[in-house]
């Protein structure tokens, strides 16, 4: 066994640990003497419990993004939640046209389907962001053409944590009959989601994200708007997505939307609390950036760049500190960050640049330790390379 403490956690955006009453609630659902059986079993009171378990998860996540219980389609998590609303959007109404709008900087699960569908014979416009890292209402009323389908922006950036002008751009998007879908796996549980006052049609969640398991998630579908279904077989979830439902994870999904709607307010504050720690610590050290926007932004992300500095060299002198570099779905390449790029940092700057964020666990006394390791660190490098 090793001594070697393990390091502070500052990856939250990358994903959360599951919060202890979920894993519980969880595991009553897997053995025979808990509430294991198929949810679609309805000839006996085993899968009527199911059932009635499932119901209840997605009553609890319809009441953390306002929206109706019969809006709510169970997935695997975000990536699957956003192919089935772009591709199904873009197949459900090529009629009326094959235009789609999203933004340079989304997630790959949003980008690489936008890919997909421009070799099927659609046509992307891709939004270059504002220095702060978000799309502006105007950007995309001036994108919008009489033959778009689809908007697609997130509603946090993942690296960033910049928060897109939700709410207007739905309201344009609804005044000019198109569909609007938002990526919200960095917001939902993290700052206040309601679909109905922010105009939006279609949502993507991960559990993962808010203290719940991997593996799930949900599309928000608004009533009335038609989508083509991408995985077949059964007709479960009204047809929109198919397949035998994971009664555990879709417990402790719903187990952590009810905890994060109970706590917002207080982890909303606790977590501006760290940032504002964090940032006050750490600004005064020379050639240091904050990347995207100090105040509209959810408060778990702190992205900075440490210009004078090696990135690789200076992520290796954090092995103490459990940080990120950019998206833990980018992490393969040794590219720098296209969304940091985006905002105009150069190749050498996005390298040595990090993104911290912080969680429900997280502590004033590990933010001391993180301000203290990497002002060692910087201070360390520098003289190295004097």
């Amino acid at each position: 066994m090793s001594n070697l403490m393990n390091p502070i956690y500052l990856d939250y955006a990358a994903t959360t640990p599951m919060d202890p009453v979920v894993a519980q609630k969880m595991a009553a659902c897997l053995t025979l003497d808990g509430n294991f059986a198929n949810p679609a079993s309805r000839s006996h009171r085993y899968g009527w419990m199911a059932e009635q378990a499932v119901e209840t998860a997605r009553g609890q996540i319809a009441k953390l993004i306002n929206a109706d219980v019969r809006e709510i389609v169970w997935v695997s998590g975000a990536t699957e939640a956003n192919n089935l609303a772009i591709k199904g959007v873009a197949q459900q109404h090529s009629a009326k046209g094959k235009h789609i709008i999203t933004s340079a900087i989304e997630h790959k699960a949003v980008l690489d389907p936008c890919i997909y569908l421009q070799e099927q014979g659609f046509e992307v416009t891709y939004l270059q962001p504002q220095t702060d890292g978000t799309v502006s209402v105007q950007q995309v009323k001036d994108a919008i053409r009489p033959d778009t389908v689809l908007v697609s922006l997130m509603f946090v950036n993942n690296e960033l944590g910049c928060i897109n002008p939700i709410k207007e751009i739905g309201e344009l998007c609804r005044s000019q009959n198109v569909l609007f879908h938002v990526d919200g796996a960095q917001a939902v549980g993290k700052t206040g989601v309601d679909v109905q006052a922010q105009n939006i049609d279609l949502l993507s969640v991960s559990g993962h994200k808010f203290y719940g398991p991997k593996g799930i998630g949900i599309l928000f579908v608004k009533r009335g708007v038609k989508i083509a279904a991408q995985i077949h077989g059964g007709g479960h979830e009204r047809g929109m997505r198919s397949g035998t439902l994971a009664t555990h994870q879709i417990v402790g999904l719903g187990e952590a939307a009810h905890i994060s709607q109970a706590a917002l307010p207080q982890e909303e504050a606790h977590l501006s609390a760290l940032r504002i720690q964090l940032w006050n610590g750490l600004k005064d050290i020379e050639g240091i950036t904050l990347n995207g926007s100090e105040h509209a932004c959810v408060p778990g992300i702190l992205n900075i760049s440490f210009a004078g500095v090696d990135g690789e060299s200076l992520l290796l002198s954090l092995a103490d500190l459990a940080v990120s570099s950019g998206s833990a779905c980018n992490s393969a390449t040794m590219a720098p960050s296209y969304v940091l790029k985006a905002i105009g940092l150069d190749d050498e700057l996005a390298h040595a640049s990090i993104r911290f964020s912080v969680g429900r666990f997280s502590t004033p006394q590990e933010i001391e330790q993180v301000v203290s390791s990497v002002g060692t660190a910087i201070k360390r490098l520098k003289g190295m390379a004097a």
